[in-house]
């Protein structure tokens, strides 16, 4: 039989989940933020032009936000938990996080108007995704989590 014996991981393990849990709560807080923002917050923090692209941004963009954010706290919270899933669940923030990359940073026209500059975050959050999917395939590997 080909069993994978569970073993308890190194403190690493923990303090790179909690740091992924902080990063992935950040993501909700940021999601909430901007989906639940009135007007008039939005006029205040951000150039009309931005916000006039805010506004205009379409379901399917923020609910790829959405599945971005819900999906990678999930999987930190799966993480935490030992639970193999948290791979398919990072792999589904990724996937939501190209989804609604492409709308903010293709098809919006934000770039034009921010510069490529305003790049390097999304970035860090496509990197740190990807990191992710692979700490989570490295903790299945060598039996942290199943």
């Amino acid at each position: 039989m080909n069993k994978v014996l569970r073993r308890n991981p190194p403190g690493s393990f923990w303090v790179i989940s909690v740091l992924l849990l902080v990063w992935n709560g950040m993501g909700v807080a940021a999601y909430l933020a901007q989906a639940f923002a009135d007007p008039e917050t939005l006029a205040a923090s951000y150039p009309p032009a931005e916000v006039a692209i805010m506004q205009s941004t379409p379901a399917w963009a923020t609910a790829a936000f959405a599945v971005a954010v819900f999906a990678g706290l999930l999987g930190v919270i799966a993480l935490l938990a030992r639970k193999g899933i948290a791979r398919w669940l990072f792999i589904l923030s990724l996937i939501g996080v190209i989804v609604q990359h492409s709308w903010t940073f293709g098809m919006s026209g934000l770039l034009d108007i921010v510069g490529a500059e305003r790049m390097i975050m999304p970035l860090i959050v496509v990197v740190i995704c990807v990191f992710q999917i692979w700490y989570a395939g490295i903790g299945i590997k060598r039996g942290w989590i199943r």
